[in-house]
């Protein structure tokens, strides 16, 4: 009896999956493209897989002729899960990507003096399936099994040797709002600092911004590398700073307080060490140039061990990849190494690319 019991549960277990994924998935198909299958699958076989944002990105940039049609393919299905069903295109999957020969067209051929011949052109048929994760995403968490091997070394090491880089207490159901707020501040910071820093290298020089509320008073400190080139010239500058901050998040009753800091040895911090490499890539330097300069760089801080890694599609290759060089000692799993981290995107003509910059700086 038991048996039977756990066989009935499973069956409805399984009937329940079924008709969560008929609701969740959207089948979109293109017949008779004049296309061969092989030009079409050659493009599927990129993309299957990967989430919709990524392959809209992919297609724009292959050069192949099959990707167009794919494309629209893909874009209508969209368009129909987003209009029709009202789920994010932002969750979106493709879970399967197909290509069928199809009949194959006898055109007339025109050549000169009103003469003709036969031609045979072959079609295929492309079937798209897009699916929605958010749903699953609970449950993966659940049913995933053992420890992930990656963690930011940063939240590793939080409470030992590192700290936090905001301080303030909340209540449960305004801690989300705190967090925004938090953003909002070093997004506003950060824009404001590349309107008005004119550097031909594109550093912008902040290594991080740590945030203090009170009941009253937000304390702000902002450590820079190159503090005179936002300063110099116009010493109001960091009250225009404090203007802005207030408009943007609307301050009545509470105080702002905006003070810098210098950095003595600014190549030594992995964010500013990420705006150099993101400059020169945007320049078109070969990325191990950039990688071996920003080295360099952190030699001169006086550093023990340097990683640096760059993902995607480097130096305009069609397939992605993923380089690093290592320079001295990086111990990422002990704990009492002080080592700081950053990850950092940066758009070029050919897409983004990722940088990963790990920095040993001193053990404990």
């Amino acid at each position: 009896m038991t048996n039977m019991l756990r066989n009935k549960n499973k069956d409805l277990e399984v009937r329940k999956r079924e008709k969560e994924d008929i609701k969740t998935e959207i089948y979109a198909l293109s017949q008779s493209i004049s296309m061969s299958a092989h030009k079409a699958r050659r493009v599927l076989d990129q993309i299957r897989g990967r989430s919709y944002q990524e392959t809209l990105m992919i297609l724009e940039l292959m050069p192949y002729r099959a990707c167009y049609p794919i494309f629209k393919v893909i874009y209508s299905a969209a368009a129909n899960a987003k209009h029709n069903m009202g789920l994010n295109e932002e969750y979106l999957v493709i879970i399967k990507a197909t290509v069928d020969e199809g009949t194959t067209v006898k055109k007339l051929k025109p050549r000169a003096r009103g003469r003709s011949y036969t031609i045979k052109r072959p079609t295929c048929h492309i079937t798209i399936v897009l699916k929605d994760i958010s749903l699953y995403e609970e449950s993966v968490v659940e049913n995933s099994i053992g420890m992930g091997q990656k963690i930011n070394p940063l939240g590793f090491r939080l409470g030992t040797i590192q700290g936090h880089h905001s301080l303030w207490f909340a209540q449960p159901k305004n801690y989300s709002k705190g967090l925004q707020e938090d953003q909002k501040i070093r997004e506003c910071i950060k824009n404001y600092v590349q309107k008005n820093m004119r550097i031909s290298s594109g550093v912008e020089g902040i290594a991080r911004i740590e945030i203090q509320k009170r009941i009253d008073l937000i304390q702000i400190i902002i450590h820079m590398g190159f503090p005179k080139l936002l300063v110099e010239g116009k010493p109001r500058r960091i009250e225009e700073l404090q203007m802005n901050v207030q408009k943007e998040l609307n301050y009545v009753n509470r105080k702002l307080n905006i003070t810098i800091t210098r950095i003595t040895k600014p190549y030594g911090h992995p964010n500013i060490l990420a705006e150099f490499i993101a400059g020169q890539l945007r320049n078109r330097v070969s990325f191990r140039k950039a990688i071996k300069k920003a080295i360099e760089l952190t030699e001169q801080a006086d550093t023990k061990g340097i990683q640096v890694q760059i993902a995607g599609r480097i130096d305009g290759k069609e397939i992605a990849r993923v380089e690093w060089i290592r320079e001295g000692r990086v111990p990422l799993q002990t704990i009492r190494a002080k080592i700081d981290y950053c990850s950092y995107r940066v758009r070029t003509i050919y897409g983004v690319l990722g940088i990963k910059i790990w920095i040993f700086v001193d053990e404990e």
